[in-house]
Order: C-alpha cells, then structure tokens, then sequence
C-alpha cells in the first residue's frame, strides 16, 4: 500500500459473515450472477466487507486510455469506439488493471450516474462529446451502492436496467451515446430504513442476510482486530498479507475454470423443481443457481457441480424471490433448505 492510498482492512481479516463473503467472491467469479443485495442491522460491517473486497480483486485487460474499461477481447464489452477500431485495422494499446470498485453516493444526480452529452460542442462542432458518469467508470468493475433502500427509485430503476442489459443509453436533445456498462451491482442496507420494493429486489442475483455475532469471544476478537488496524493499518495489512494474496490466486484460477465446470441434466432438472416448489416467479431463480452453484465449484477447484454446492447456494439465491406479500418478511434460509430436502434428499 502506498502512503497515499485510504488503508482498507483485510477481506481475510474479516471475522463472521461467512454468507456475505461466499456471495461476493461468487459474483466476482462469475458477474453474470447478477450481484448481491447485503441486508442486516447497523454496526454489523456490511460497508467494511464490500469495500475489503476491493483489495482482493484481480487484474483484467483493458483498452489503454479508454474511459469505459473495454475489454480488447470482448465484443459485448468493449466501446463502440474501440469496436470501430477493430473494424479499420487500426492498432490500439492494451494494458492491465484491477477490477475497478465505484462507490456511488446517496445524493447523486442521474447525469452524475449515467453521464452528460455536451450540448453546446455536439451543436457547434457537430462531434458527439460525453462527459461518462459512474457507470462508465464501473464497467467490468463493481459498483457499490451502501444504504441502497434509501436511493431514490428512478435512480435504482437506472442502475437495475444497466445491470441487466449490460449497456447504458444517454438521451438528450436528440443526440444518443450507448457504452457497455456490466458491472456486478452491490448493495447493502439496514432493514430498519426500509426494504426494497419486491420487483427490484428480484434483480439482484443473491440475497445475503448479516446478523450481529452474538458469542462473546468472537466479539473480542473483532473488537480487537479494528484496534490493532486503527493503531497501525499498515502493519495488520502486512499480518494478512499472503492469506489475501491466496484468496486473490483462488479467485484467478475460479474464474479461468469456471467455462468447464460441469452441472449435470438431473441436477438442473432438480434446481428447476426446487424452485417451482417454492413458487418462484420467472426463471431468475432458476438461472442465478445454476451460475451460483458452478462458480462454487470452481473456486473450490472442482470440474462437477455436487448438490452440496447447490445446497449452499440456494437460500442466498432464492429467498428474496419467495415473497407474494411486500410487507412479509424475507425468510432465513429455512423454506429453501425444506424444498431441497424434499426434491434432492439429505445432503
């Protein structure tokens, strides 16, 4: 860590909230999970995790100097300017960065989020001049929204409709700019301030509840490791040092395996009953367990998907999607389990 940079505390120092973490490190994984929605009370490190994972996250290959982060190999995420190059033969640099993690406030404006078009240049040089906005800077990256039930909702519709559609459209007195924005959609909040309405929080991909970690030894520790981190960040980071440069390496290799992992017919036929049991609505469901399920078993370094890896993932994809009632509360896990007890036995 340079001197300049804000110290970040350990995502391998994090003690407890071993379901948050699971879903994180899944969705980096594979981004096409769809994200995570991290909901539990005040004080519990929602905000500490996210941001520790910024840390551990791996390089990727970018277009030099493009402000979108296009991958050079990716049509789909790559700028229509890169894929115009490409198209005419012409060279262009490629270099490396870490998958980059945007913070996005809760008072920021649409243009802020989504980008500007310049008026004024569009009209007196005829040239299309975007100012990109936080979406164009999350691209291929994460994009973190804390307090996300507190956002207002057009803005939330925005980020959902990008996160799915993978591309961000900017309007504006009749001049139009589309750049990719796939980013994997973070969100965390406190029951309390209010839940997210049903339809948007069937967007996210996982559902990961936190609670405050009632044994006292536990709580000794945590106390004990945010003092040593505050007395001193660089030598805890120095403590934790190999333990995050392995998960980084685990993470690497998950995601050069993750193309030939293996989930066999019986088991997609048992995930589509389990959730046809559980009446949930559209195939969401369906798709984020399957993804979830491989991207376990590839960071756990194996080809075939077991229904014990679908049995760890099932409550954290598919309990958000349970609700019929808005003013219910979403269940702990337990329904779930129920339903794949019933359709795949006892694990």
């Amino acid at each position: 860590m340079s001197q300049n940079e804000r110290p970040v505390f350990p995502f391998t120092a994090i003690v407890g909230q071993e379901e948050m973490k699971l879903a994180l490190i899944l969705n980096v994984i594979d981004p096409k999970i769809g994200g995570v929605m991290v909901m539990g009370d005040r004080g519990t490190g929602k905000s500490t995790t996210v941001r520790a994972l910024a840390d551990i996250l791996p390089e990727i290959e970018i277009v030099a100097n493009d402000p979108f982060n296009s991958d050079p190999n990716d049509p789909e995420a790559m700028s229509d300017a890169v894929r115009d190059m490409i198209r005419q033969n012409k060279p262009f640099e490629i270099t490396k960065t870490k998958i980059t993690m945007v913070d996005l406030p809760l008072g920021a404006t649409e243009d802020r989020v989504c980008g500007t078009i310049d008026i004024e240049k569009a009209l007196t040089e005829g040239v299309k001049a975007f100012e990109p906005g936080l979406l164009a800077k999350a691209n291929r990256g994460i994009l973190y929204v804390d307090e996300v039930n507190l956002l207002d909702d057009h803005l939330v519709d925005v980020l959902l409709d990008s996160a799915a559609s993978g591309w961000n459209t900017v309007e504006r007195e009749g001049v139009s700019i589309r750049h990719p924005a796939r980013f994997i959609l973070v969100g965390s909040g406190n029951p309390e301030e209010g839940e997210l309405r049903p339809q948007l929080l069937d967007r996210f991909g996982m559902h990961a509840q936190i609670g405050t970690i009632k044994e006292p030894e536990l709580r000794v520790k945590i106390v004990e490791q945010r003092t040593s981190f505050d007395q001193n960040a660089q030598a805890f980071q120095l403590e934790f040092q190999n333990s995050q440069k392995e998960l980084r390496e685990r993470i690497i290799q998950a995601r050069a395996l993750l193309p030939k992992i293996q989930l066999s017919y019986e088991l997609r036929v048992n995930i589509s009953k389990m959730c046809s049991e559980l009446n949930v609505d559209g195939l969401r469901g369906d798709i984020v367990t399957n993804r979830a399920s491989k991207a376990l078993a590839a960071f756990e370094g194996r080809q075939n998907v077991t229904p014990k890896d679908i049995y760890t993932v099932a409550a954290l994809c598919l309990r958000h999607r349970l609700r019929k009632d808005p003013l219910e509360s979403i269940d702990t896990g337990t329904k779930v389990q129920d339903a794949f007890t019933r359709v795949f036995g006892e694990v």
